[in-house]
């Protein structure tokens, strides 16, 4: 197949239009990626899985499985007043472990959308730190001021009981996420 398209839909529709007259389908997720050996796959006959490869000359085609033995994401835990940010910061400090907080708020609509995201990062350094958020409109104002919060969303890394680094997420969430990553890694 040599198809040289512009738009990806095209290119799309014909790479789906191929696959399905091979009958490569397997119910799993598939990676499409340039290849000059031709389609791989696995095919479900007789219940069993076989490999089965068809010459062609311009597609690969992979399934991927993902990973069930770790969480793909794993939900922040909610702070709700002072006395409870004592108790995880001294937590943290036995551990010798550092804490994200997310400060954030239900009507920001910025937060929202870079909640599932840190929740994700969360999973990803699942046993290193502990991934927290406070809804500042839900805690009395004391609590804010102890994290000095003036904008939301913010994101600060916490050790030793006090707080070490803060990102400011008024931008894209994957820039916020990447931001929050490398912070993460100077930490721990």
């Amino acid at each position: 197949m040599s198809v040289l398209a512009a738009n990806s839909q095209i290119l799309s529709r014909e790479i789906y239009q191929r696959y399905q007259q091979q009958h490569l389908w397997n119910n799993g997720s598939c990676l499409f990626s340039p290849k000059n050996s031709g389609y791989f796959g696995s095919d479900w006959k007789d219940r069993k899985w076989k490999n089965k490869t068809v010459r062609s000359r311009e597609w690969r085609v992979q399934a991927l499985w993902p990973d069930l033995s770790r969480p793909s994401a794993i939900e922040m835990e909610p702070i709700n007043d002072s006395d409870h940010l004592d108790q995880i910061l001294a937590r943290a400090r036995q551990l010798s472990q550092p804490i994200i907080i997310d400060w954030m708020a239900a009507w920001c609509r910025k937060c929202i959308y870079l909640k599932p995201k840190l929740e994700k990062l969360a999973a990803e350094f699942d046993t290193k730190i502990k991934f927290y958020y406070v809804d500042v409109n839900k805690v009395p104002q004391a609590l804010v001021k102890r994290g000095n919060i003036s904008k939301m969303p913010t994101i600060q890394l916490w050790k030793d009981g006090e707080m070490k680094e803060e990102v400011i997420g008024g931008h894209k969430a994957w820039l916020v996420t990447e931001e929050v990553r490398q912070m993460i890694k100077k930490f721990v």
